[in-house]
């Protein structure tokens, strides 16, 4: 093995002791570095990556909080982990060293004499590491014992520069190949596990009032990186000896035997050694964190109850995940900040390719596929292999999605987790398609057995690639790697002649790329021509008579924009796609027109259970343009009313704007006993493009017109309240970050007999002791106003909601229960006071502030003026029960204006509640971090 390695290999030996009183490990550590660039060396860095936990201003913990993630922010002292240095020294001589600044875990040594090329320096360290709990990474300690990974400090690789990085829970230090020697000393009823080979030696260790039994566990091993250890009571590891390599993992089912574990080990490890050819290592251990973090999506998600793949095939790639990772991140040395795409492209790739050989029949679903419900279903047709271009469209349609040579870093949680792994592993199975499967796989185990154990990066692999085929991949390597250009082509036009079929084959968008165009007969490829270097239109020839359908991209071997236009049926109908309706959402048909519906149900006070049925034309992967319509039968009012919704999205790639929509929205509901209104809204929404996809902030501008028509009594006059048109113009922005969340907005509306201005902001902190603050400002002013009443006032305690744009379950209530719904919204009081309206201005000011966990304390005040009245001064306070912010809130009026209103009659009705039922607010509020 030591072949493959043509430089000099930097060793680490280390001899620690582990004390389980206090969750730290002493340590002497010694690494021999060796300079193996070409130039002079002036300092030194080492990745200190166990310095990561120590405080709440480490890059991992504001890497926590950008990921709606606070325990590390919040951790008790006994739960944070540190890395306090003792001493350091290079030749035996003490140095000058620093923390970087900011970067906690890297520190930088300062050399007395250069160190030259090809020369090599001893440094020395005494430091004392504090395990972490292992809630934070996975890594740490936990009621089993320890886990233990980047516990020891690593020299930093110089290539091209120092590759710096700090520790960011993404499991990627950038660590050379290392010869290590270590002896760890543990209690004698701890076990150790590790990914080097060991020995035990068993002796006491004596002290004034104690005698401890202890182990000294000695570990070594070359070509070795990413030492983990783990550390047990219980001993939950079990060890494999296949043909040949050793494997330990905890990743057990137990409703499968050891034989049967045996030779599904086996079975992978053969198959990674035919794509990848002979592997440089003996020993390899897969431990249960590996995979909780790498999980297979589809099928580790499901409850467990739920059980439509067998256990073998669960277990099989479950496994073969996390093998196949562990022995791409441990042979092939790639900055995986900086180039991941490489490492996540073969794996995923290699998944593809396993699927494919060995469960070809496995379905998306599994068994649920031929269930009675969901047989009908298109997502039940889908092969387990099909997720992957599925869910890189559904992020790519939204225009989420980003380049494949974006740092790790920089990725949004979803596209690091999941969709830029599925892009890279579609990528490598396209230049299967387009290059032939045979000159893939020689380039893959050609760059393999030509690069393990030494550092490579992508540009290694292009290279082997080029010398592998004549073919043109610039594209791969520039727009598909490089760039976020989706592919896109459709069969344009088909126009027959005496024996052929004319077909015009048009690019829609801005990457030129090799395209498959097929001829379908009785649902199978009759032919198939690959098409390259298309940037605007190609036309080709086909025999008539021969192919059902012509059809682009059939088998989903590249990841495409949109498909539904890559279809066209050769036999004579008035429509080219028939029409198909489906129950509920499904995936996209694109042989088909597809029409979905589903039973709706909504509740407010006046129609009682509103029972509908939507129709409409939203897959589970959005369209640009969608609409909806949504008739309902009130059960309590035997009313039909519902609503219809039409909207087109218009993206955009190279500006500062994200999209614009463009919508028309009606309602029809009731709004009293036996009252109905009608409301239809044009609107356009301008939404701006965040910093980066890991920047949750949000921008956009609103305008609207709201045309409302409500039925009144039979023996009240209509009046302007009842039949209006509002033009709305707004603009918000949000930031929802989990310590300081800032939110405001500033609104005009424009009607006939009256015209305001508002401002709403909104500040949401959490102190350095997990205390919420919340503070709250509202401003407005009408500019006229020539409106009679208070229906277009400033309410205080609740607004009139005349653009009728607030959930409220009984919107006229003035009694009762359905009077107590609170929506935090103009005035933002919670007691009813004596003045609740303002036809001038309005000033509020509310706030809160936690006392112990959910519970809170408010505090409002609020000027209110009235045309020919007196400035009324408001004010209140009480206890905030806020169980879901915005979504679960129970408020306790103590005093206000009012007095003490807990000593009043009828208290319970002054209690004010907030709760929505709206099913995308929950989701959002859940999904925060993610997307």
């Amino acid at each position: 093995m030591s072949s493959f390695c043509f430089a000099q290999q930097n060793a680490i030996n280390i001899k620690a002791t582990l004390d389980t009183d206090e969750n730290k490990l002493l340590i002497q550590q010694e690494i021999v570095f060796y300079n193996n660039s070409n130039e002079t060396l002036n300092h030194i860095f080492l990745h200190n990556w166990a310095n990561s936990f120590k405080d709440r201003k480490t890059p991992l913990s504001k890497r926590f909080i950008e990921d709606f993630r606070k325990e590390l922010y919040f951790a008790s002292k006994e739960d944070l982990g540190s890395s306090e240095i003792k001493n350091i020294s290079i030749n035996y001589k003490n140095i000058i060293y620093r923390e970087l600044k900011g970067k906690k875990d890297i520190i930088q040594l300062f050399l007395e004499k250069p160190l030259k090329a090809k020369e090599s320096t001893t440094i020395n360290i005494t430091y004392v590491v504090k395990i972490p709990n292992s809630k934070f990474t996975g890594y740490g300690f936990y009621e089993n014992g320890y886990r233990l990974r980047y516990w020891y400090m690593t020299p930093a690789i110089y290539k091209e520069g120092w590759q710096l990085m700090s520790n960011l829970n993404l499991d990627d230090l950038f660590e050379n190949y290392t010869t290590f020697n270590i002896e760890l000393k543990i209690p004698q009823k701890l076990k150790l596990i590790s990914s080097l080979k060991q020995t035990k030696k068993q002796h006491k260790i004596g002290a004034k009032k104690i005698n401890k039994k202890v182990n000294s566990y000695y570990l070594s091993g070359i070509n070795e990186k990413d030492v983990i250890v783990d550390i047990q009571h219980i001993n939950t590891f079990k060890k494999f000896s296949t043909s040949a390599h050793e494997i330990q993992t905890d990743i057990i089912n137990e409703h499968l035997n050891a034989n049967l574990t045996k030779s599904i080990l086996n079975r992978e490890l053969q198959f990674l050694t035919d794509y990848l050819g002979v592997l440089p290592t003996d020993k390899i251990l897969i431990d249960e964190v590996m995979r909780r973090k790498n999980p297979v999506y589809g099928l580790s998600q499901l409850p467990s109850f739920i059980r439509p793949f067998s256990d073998v095939f669960k277990y099989d790639l479950t496994l073969f995940k996390a093998l196949s990772k562990k022995y791409l991140k441990q042979t092939l040395l790639v900055n995986e900040r900086e180039d991941y795409w490489l490492i996540d492209g073969l794996q995923n790739y290699l998944m593809m390719e396993y699927v494919h050989q060995f469960y070809p029949e496995i379905k998306l679903l599994g068994k649920a596929s031929d269930t009675w419900f969901l047989k009908k279903f298109n997502i039940s047709k889908l092969k387990f292999n099909e997720k992957y271009p599925f869910v890189y469209q559904f992020t790519a349609r939204n225009f989420l999605d980003q380049s494949l040579n974006t740092p790790a870093d920089s990725l949004s949680n979803f596209n690091r987790k999941i969709v830029s792994k599925y892009k890279a592993g579609l990528g490598f199975n396209y230049l299967k398609g387009y290059l032939g499967k045979a000159v893939l796989n020689k380039s893959i185990k050609q760059f393999y057995q030509n690069k393990k154990l030494l550092i490579t990066k992508s540009s290694d692999f292009e290279a082997i690639l080029y010398e592998n085929t004549n073919k043109d991949i610039s594209w791969f390597f520039k727009d598909y790697i490089q760039t976020n250009k989706k592919i896109d082509y459709t069969i344009e036009t088909v126009k027959e002649t005496k024996d052929s079929l004319k077909v015009t084959i048009k690019n829609k968008r801005n990457i030129t790329a090799p395209i498959a165009f097929y001829g379908i007969k009785n649902n199978k490829i009759a032919y198939k021509k690959w098409f390259s270097s298309i940037d605007d239109t190609l036309t080709t020839m086909v025999p008539k008579g021969k192919f059902d359908q012509l059809a682009l991209n059939y088998e989903n071997i590249y990841p495409e924009y949109n498909t539904l236009d890559n279809y066209y049926n050769t036999n004579k109908k008035f429509f080219n796609k028939s029409l198909k309706l489906t129950l509920i959402k499904d995936v996209k048909a694109p042989r088909y027109h597809q029409l979905f519906y589903q039973p709706t149900f909504s509740y407010n006070f006046y129609d009682g259970l509103i029972l509908g049925l939507k129709m409409h034309n939203k897959p589970l992967i959005k369209r640009n343009l969608e609409f909806t319509i949504s008739p309902g039968y009130a059960t309590k009012s035997n009313k039909l009313n519902g609503s219809l919704s039409v909207l087109y999205n218009q993206f955009f790639e190279d500006t500062s704007l994200y999209k614009i929509s463009y919508g028309i929205v009606g309602n029809t509901l009731q709004y009293a006993p036996d009252l109905s209104y009608s409301s239809l809204i044009p609107y356009v929404d301008i939404q701006f493009k965040r910093k980066s996809l890991r920047d949750a902030t949000s921008k956009f501008i609103r305008a609207k017109v709201v045309h409302i028509n409500k039925e009144i009594s039979p023996l009240a006059t209509k009046t302007e309240q009842d039949n209006y048109n509002v033009l709305s113009l707004s603009y918000h922005f949000i930031n929802p970050d989990i310590i300081e969340e800032t939110r405001y907005k500033f609104s005009t509306e424009f009607a006939k007999n009256f015209s305001k201005v508002s401002a709403d902001f909104r500040y949401r902190t959490l102190t350095s002791s997990d205390t919420q603050i919340d503070f709250r400002v509202f401003a407005g002013a009408f500019i006229h106003n020539n409106s009679k009443g208070d229906y277009f006032s400033f309410g205080l305690d609740r607004a009139n909601d005349y653009l009728f744009e607030l959930n409220y379950y009984g919107r006229s209530e003035d009694s009762g229960i359905y009077s107590q719904q609170f929506i935090i919204t103009e005035g933002g009081f919670k007691s009813v006071l004596p003045v609740r309206f303002a036809n001038k201005y309005m000033l509020s000011l509310n706030s809160s502030v936690g006392i112990w966990r959910w519970a809170e304390f408010y505090n409002d005040v609020a000027f209110l003026k009235n045309r020919k009245e007196r400035m009324f001064f408001g004010y209140e306070n009480g206890i905030r029960l806020n169980f879901i912010h915005n979504i679960f809130e129970i408020y306790f009026p103590l005093y206000s204006n009012n007095g003490w209103e807990v000593s009043q009659e009828s208290y319970a009705q002054n209690i004010r509640f907030t709760f929505t039922g709206n099913v995308s607010s929950i989701y959002n509020f859940f999904r925060r971090g993610f997307l």
